[in-house]
Order: structure tokens, then sequence, then C-alpha cells
């Protein structure tokens, strides 16, 4: 597994929950894992249950076998803050512009300048090393923006490098896309069984190819559990006699002997819901298919029907495992 896991998705896909519980699956067996929020959200806090990120890097939960999962959640502001004491070392003056309001009216007109900020936090984490020459983090997982403009945000410093051709900030903006446009880096994309999100995810990994960003796997999120084998709806297709579903809903006690027709009255409901979940399985199956062309591994999740917890979190991270996901 790359270093950094950029994980990305249509808005709906459910990404966020995807980046935690990669995170989480990263971390076991004693590893370090710094899950990056850069969109402002909270997301993670809340997925993490526990009270709302500062811009410091905060212990958030342990994983099975010791590990330990880190957030930060990247303000803008305060990454310019980092930024200039590191290149220009205002100190005081740095703080004097915030109060100002000018640290805020930067990051606001200039979102290319907001992109640069995030980017280069999130890789200056994956480069840090401790005293003793190890990295801080063996993985850091960047929930990132959304699929539609993903590869702007991940490629901002390819301009910025081209329009600051020397001093601090070139070589800044060149650092961080030695990360991002190395097998270091890993880009996946979060979709669903539909044909919107589906159609995005391909259309984001020819982006991810035509500006030289490394991808990395499809993650298929909120799978429904399967309920009718093939030759169920082998039956479907053909046309299923009602007297035969009839007949045997009255085998297994359903619907009352003593009501005349009582069976006979649950055939239509029930072949109705059937024969949704046959043009939905077909549907899937198609969409599958299509993310089958993009030639990437592919992994799925399965829907929670209880919706997502903290507990549910650490079921997905164990299912990511199972798939080869560490």
């Amino acid at each position: 597994m790359s270093r950094l896991q950029v994980v990305s998705g249509k808005g709906g896909t459910g990404k966020t929950t995807v980046a935690a519980a990669l995170a989480l699956a990263l971390a076991t067996e004693g590893k370090r894992t710094l899950l990056v929020e850069v969109e402002g959200r909270q997301g993670i806090a809340q997925l993490f249950e526990t009270e709302a990120l500062p811009y410091e890097e905060r212990k958030i939960a342990v994983a099975p076998g010791g590990g330990e999962v880190f957030a930060l959640a990247i303000d803008p502001e305060l990454a310019l803050l980092d930024y200039l004491q590191m290149f220009y070392k205002l100190g005081g003056a740095g703080r004097a512009l915030k109060k100002l309001g000018a640290i805020d009216f930067a990051t606001t007109v200039a979102p290319g300048l907001r992109d640069v900020l995030l980017t280069g936090k999130a890789c200056e984490a994956v480069r840090r090393k401790d005293k003793r020459g190890r990295f801080a983090y063996d993985f850091v997982v960047m929930d990132a923006p959304p699929t539609g403009r993903l590869t702007r945000f991940l490629n901002v410093n390819d301009e910025v490098a081209g329009l600051a051709k020397i001093g601090p900030i070139h070589n800044q903006a060149q650092a961080v896309m030695r990360v991002l446009k190395s097998p270091e880096t890993a880009v996946h994309l979060v979709t669903l069984l539909e044909e919107m999100p589906v159609q995005e995810t391909v259309d984001g990994f020819g982006e991810l190819r035509a500006a030289r960003l490394p991808t990395g796997r499809v993650i298929v999120n909120m799978v429904r559990p399967a309920l009718l084998d093939e030759e169920a709806l082998d039956l479907l297709r053909e046309g299923m006699p009602r007297g035969v579903v009839a007949g045997s809903l009255a085998a297994a006690g359903l619907g009352s002997a003593r009501r005349s027709g009582g069976a006979e009255r649950l055939v239509t409901p029930l072949l109705e819901q059937a024969d949704e979940y046959a043009a939905r399985f077909a549907l899937e199956r198609d969409q599958r298919a299509v993310l089958d062309e993009l030639g990437l591994p592919l992994h799925e999740l399965p829907l929670l029907a209880e919706g997502v917890d903290l507990a549910s979190l650490y079921r997905l991270a164990a299912e990511l495992r199972k798939q080869g996901m560490r």
C-alpha cells in the first residue's frame, strides 16, 4: 500500500466513511495512521463520536493489534500562517496579518492557494520523520474533495510550480508534486452501483490518468445483500406461475387457511417486489461490468441497514482488510 491514500467520490457515496474505515484498516498490527480532513465539515469527528477536531494532530481511535489512528482537520488560514513562518519567518507579523483579516482574505479570494495549503500540509505529514529517522506515520489517509474537482485539487501545485519559477514556493510546490505523482500515493474513488456515480468514477479515473496522477482502487460502497440466486432470477424472467407461488406460500403457513385466498393475496405484492429486485440486480450487474473495464482492483462494502456508527466503522475496516487493503 502507498503511504498516502487519497479517498474521493461523488457526493453521497460515503467517501468520508470509507476514508475513516481505511484509516482503521491500515492502523492494525501496531501501525500509525493519520486521517486528514480538508473540507472543514468535521465529518471525521462525527464518525468517531468525538469533539470537533482542532488544527492539530489528535489520537481518535485504537485499532486491533494496538495500532493508532490520529486525525487532523486542516485549517487553510492557520496552514498559511505555518507557510509564512516556514518560508519568511514572519512570526508576530503573521499573527498581525491574521488579526487584520488578510489571511482569511487571501485564502477566500484565491481558491488555488487554499488547495496548495491543504495538499502541502498532507504531504508534509507523509514526509515527516522522527528523531530516529523513522516516518512519523506509516500511512496518511486524506478525505479529499469530491470527484468533480479532485484532479484540479491534487494538481494545483503543478500550476504553482509553473508560475513561480524560483524561490521557496516553487521548491515547496515541486516537493508536493513529487509525493503526489509518485508510487507513494494512491487515489481511490468511492462509488455506488448506480449509473451517475459509476459514470463519474469512470470520468474521474480518466482525468487522473490524463494528469499523470496515480490511480488506486475502486471501492463500491453500500452494496445490498443478494436475496435471490440465479435460479430464482431465471424463474422470474420466464414468468413465475402465480399458482406455484401461492401454493408455496400456503405450504409455508403464510396466508390464513380459514380465509379464502389468503395466500393468493400475497402473491401480487411479493412478485412486484421480486421484479423490482431483479431489475435492480440487472442494473447493478451492468454497472459492475462498467467498473471492471477500468482494469483496477475493486472492493465492495456492504450497506449498513442500521446506519454508520463507531462500531460499524470497525466492521468496515475489517472488511477492507479481508479484501487486501492493508
